[in-house]
């Protein structure tokens, strides 16, 4: 990681009486850098992001943020933040909530706002208590977004969305990490944050699993391919052979899950017969998620 992030969280720990929920936990986000925070519903994302953005004191750590304490007044025009719960008068539309958020500022980019707005298919003329859970969220992208920050803090910012909108938001926080920012963004959904975090910080229980790139657990994550063959091949073929956890033949047909390289299941694919073709079915993050859970109670891995 960079020697000077913009978002910087040093054993972080709080406690709300005998309830440890945040405990002990150190994550860095340097500029350009997307991560993806990830944990079930109470896992403790949410405390996490309060204590950077200096609405909860810690109990033990520090945090910093764009180089200063959390919650400095200072930098807080530097910052985009969008909460898990947002809230806002239900009589007071987009338009009017994001001229007043840049009056706060000191800035107001119309034209940013009519970009944003458009590409995430909003209207800002109504008002916000009559807009569905997906259209308030958008209505929180714009105000995170609307004047550049050089720091994102975003706590479950694709609830809502539908598909087409939440890719166009990864491509807007990917937009963003391009010119410089540094991105932290909670989810419980991984395929969103394997497609744009450039790393990962999994959360359990108050405390951090792991840290990694979304290559090295993409490495780790079981593979699945289905082959297709010229001919039946024999239920059999697979077994036995190293790395494969498990396999269906059907027919023509058969559907691996693999552990490891793929070098061997590959040889004894081309062993059983004529392969025509070999389809991708995905890498089960979902089962990495699982195991990393399961074993959480072994030292924490930082890579």
């Amino acid at each position: 990681m960079s020697a000077d992030p913009l978002i910087a969280g040093h054993r972080l720990t709080k406690r709300f009486g005998r309830l440890t929920a945040v405990s002990d936990l150190t994550l860095e986000v340097a500029g350009g850098q997307i991560v993806g925070f990830l944990g079930p519903n109470g896992a403790g994302k949410t405390t996490t992001i309060r204590m950077l953005m200096g609405f909860l004191r810690p109990t033990g750590g520090a945090a910093t943020v764009a180089g200063a304490p959390a919650g400095h007044i200072g930098v807080r025009g530097r910052i985009g933040y969008l909460p898990g719960d947002l809230r806002v008068d239900p009589a007071m539309t987009a338009t009017q909530l994001l001229s007043w958020y840049g009056r706060l500022r000191g800035r107001h980019d119309q034209r940013r706002v009519d970009e944003l707005t458009g590409r995430l298919g909003l209207d800002p003329s109504r008002p916000f208590g009559a807009l569905s859970k997906g259209n308030r969220q958008k209505v929180g992208i714009v105000q995170a977004l609307c004047h550049d920050p050089d720091v994102l803090i975003l706590d479950e910012p694709t609830t809502g969305l539908d598909p087409l909108v939440q890719r166009e938001f990864l491509t807007l926080i990917g937009e963003a990490a391009g010119r410089g920012a540094a991105v932290l963004f909670s989810s419980h959904v991984l395929p969103e944050v394997e497609r744009v975090a450039t790393r990962v910080a999994i959360i359990r229980a108050g405390r951090l699993v792991t840290t990694s790139t979304v290559d090295d657990l993409l490495d780790r994550a079981r593979r699945r391919m289905e082959l297709r063959f010229a001919e039946p091949v024999p239920a059999g073929v697979f077994d036995g052979v190293p790395g494969v956890a498990a396999a269906e033949v059907h027919d023509r047909t058969a559907l691996l899950a693999v552990d490891g390289p793929v070098g061997p299941a590959m040889r004894a694919a081309t062993d059983a017969g004529t392969l025509l073709r070999v389809n991708p079915a995905g890498d089960d993050l979902e089962d990495l998620f699982v195991s990393l859970y399961q074993h959480s109670d072994q030292p924490i891995e930082v890579s």
